[in-house]
This record gives structure tokens, C-alpha cells and sequence, in this order.
């Protein structure tokens, strides 16, 4: 198994598309404290997280949970999401239904962890071609569209 370095989290694709017929993808994801992709809404695929060690906090449209190992939450397709890891990292499983997520991973991803991530236009495009959009940058939460948008 390989490990991606997709941000700046290590991925790996526990089960991918290829090998359920593209029903789901399974990937366990370690990030280091403090790290939050940017706001985004997946629109092809419903996406899991089940926390494995330290703590998670989701943003998913209005609610607002924090997840401790051995909890989980689904962040429907449409929703405006975002995770932020905790105080100390943690590890979690992320589930995508159907599967997908793992390509956008590999697209962006390098199996070299000091590979430097794209840029947040080459970041905005990419997903794009996965059906993710990128509504706002890291930190930004679902809250903060409307604000946005008065």
C-alpha cells in the first residue's frame, strides 16, 4: 500500500472504486493538529468519517459536531462541509459513496511528502474535475456563506 500525501495529510486507499465496481472507496487519512481543507461540497458522493485516534471536529451545512475515536458522521452530497483535526492530529477512515474521492486524491496527492501542494486556483480546478467545488479557503465554515454572500 502506498501512502499519498494529499495537503498535507498521508492517504491511503484502503479500498478503492476499482475494486467494489465503483460502489464505494475506503481511505484511512493521519493529519497533523490544526490542519482543515478548504470548504468544500462533494456532489457525486456522500462522504463518512469514523475517527480512529484523536479528535475531529466536522463543520456539515449548520451543525457543528466533535468526534472522538470510535465516533463517526456522514457529510451528505450537497452539504457544504469542512474537518478541522484536533489538538494533538488524529487518524480516521473517510468513506466515499460511490466512490471517487480516491481520484481526486490521487490527482492532487504525491506519493513524495515533500512535494509542494497545488496552489488554491490549481486546487479549485482539480476538484472541479471530481465533482468537488472549493467554496472558501481553509478556516473558512459553512457559516461563513452567508456572510459572504450579504
Amino acid at each position: 500500500m502506498t501512502d499519498i500525501w494529499f495537503l498535507h495529510n498521508r492517504v491511503r486507499i484502503l479500498i478503492s472504486g476499482a475494486e467494489t465496481g465503483g460502489a464505494f472507496a475506503l481511505l484511512e487519512i493521519s493529519g497533523p493538529p490544526g490542519d482543515q481543507p478548504p470548504l468544500h461540497v462533494h456532489r457525486h458522493e456522500d462522504e463518512g468519517f469514523y475517527v480512529l485516534e484523536g479528535e475531529l471536529t466536522l463543520w456539515v451545512g449548520d451543525a457543528v459536531h466533535v468526534l472522538h475515536a470510535g465516533e463517526g458522521l456522514l457529510a451528505p452530497r450537497g452539504v457544504p462541509h469542512t474537518v478541522r483535526a484536533g489538538e494533538s492530529g488524529g487518524r480516521w477512515l473517510v468513506t466515499s459513496n460511490p466512490a471517487g474521492f480516491e481520484g481526486f486524491v490521487r490527482a492532487v496527492g504525491s506519493p513524495d511528502p515533500e512535494a509542494t501542494p497545488p496552489g488554491p486556483d490549481e486546487l479549485t480546478r482539480i476538484a472541479a474535475e471530481h465533482g468537488i467545488e472549493i467554496l472558501g479557503p481553509p478556516g473558512m465554515l459553512p457559516g461563513d456563506l452567508e456572510a459572504r454572500a450579504a
